[in-house]
């Protein structure tokens, strides 16, 4: 009961975010949508996936530029838009992934990783995923997938630490060499490579776009450029929210059988601690 409590209290806060930036982009002519579970959440419920203890947004680079310049202007004082190089002045490294974040809010008492990020993390947030262009050439598109991945992983050398409990053999061999090998590397420069890597592509004419910011196990991903040309709104909650017009493709890209109901052992919360404080 006291999770179930938790979860209500991080959704109610989400909301207030998503509700925020939806209104910064009409106001501002900026195209966003639920991205990830959360548009399965729309889709699927009506609103947040009962056990889903996050919210995602996607945009265009294009878009996350305009968004990005008039977010620290637009934002109520209890939200920031906190960028991946926020800690330790681009010295450290969670992930690529900017966030909305409520400031007004703990996700669970201050220990040794939330200090080494600054306390800057330790809140309820909406992340921010960027759509970038993805070269034609099939080998160029694994090229380009693959340095992404490479960069992450090189980048993973500047976490607080890592959790090798998720990886197989194979993979903690390579995840534990290449992220000591990214240790040599100053993070202010990988945060300017994977920047520049993103955006390599932008300018030509593409049939594909991809999630640049996504974890390296989920970076595969991309999408017809049609699939995020329109949007539309969706009842979401008690309120409307954007939405991609081609949702069906992107969900079966990501989920498969999107409407099928997971088995109930994993209908749980995955991010993180409940144990939410929301302040008024």
């Amino acid at each position: 009961m006291e999770n179930t409590y938790g979860l209500l209290k991080l959704q109610k806060a989400n909301m207030k975010i998503l509700i925020e930036i939806d209104r910064i982009c009409k106001r501002h002519g900026i195209k966003y949508y639920l991205d990830a579970g959360t548009l399965l959440g729309a889709i699927r419920h009506g609103g947040f996936i009962p056990w889903d203890d996050d919210a995602d947004i996607a945009m265009t680079r294009e878009n996350y530029e305009k968004f990005k310049k008039v977010a620290k202007k637009e934002l109520p004082s209890d939200m920031s838009l906190l960028l991946p190089t926020a800690f330790k002045k681009g010295r450290a490294f969670y992930d690529f992934t900017p966030r909305v974040i409520y400031n007004k809010s703990r996700r669970h008492k201050p220990d040794e990783e939330s200090e080494y990020y600054e306390e800057k993390l330790n809140h309820i947030w909406v992340d921010v995923f960027i759509l970038d262009n993805l070269p034609n050439a099939k080998i160029s598109q694994k090229l380009v997938l693959s340095l992404q991945k490479f960069i992450y992983l090189l980048s993973m050398g500047h976490r607080y630490k890592l959790d090798y409990k998720k990886y197989s053999l194979f993979q903690k061999i390579c995840v534990f060499i290449i992220s000591n090998i990214g240790k040599l590397i100053p993070m202010e420069s990988l945060y300017k490579l994977q920047n520049n890597l993103s955006k390599a592509f932008n300018k030509k004419n593409v049939k594909k776009v991809y999630y640049s910011n996504y974890q390296p196990d989920y970076i595969d991903i991309s999408l017809d450029k049609s699939c995020i040309e329109k949007t539309t709104y969706i009842q979401f909650e008690d309120s409307k929210l954007s939405i991609p017009e081609s949702y069906e493709e992107i969900l079966r890209t990501v989920y498969g059988d999107y409407m099928k109901l997971p088995p109930k052992s994993q209908r749980v919360a995955t991010h993180g601690s409940l144990d939410i404080e929301v302040y008024r």
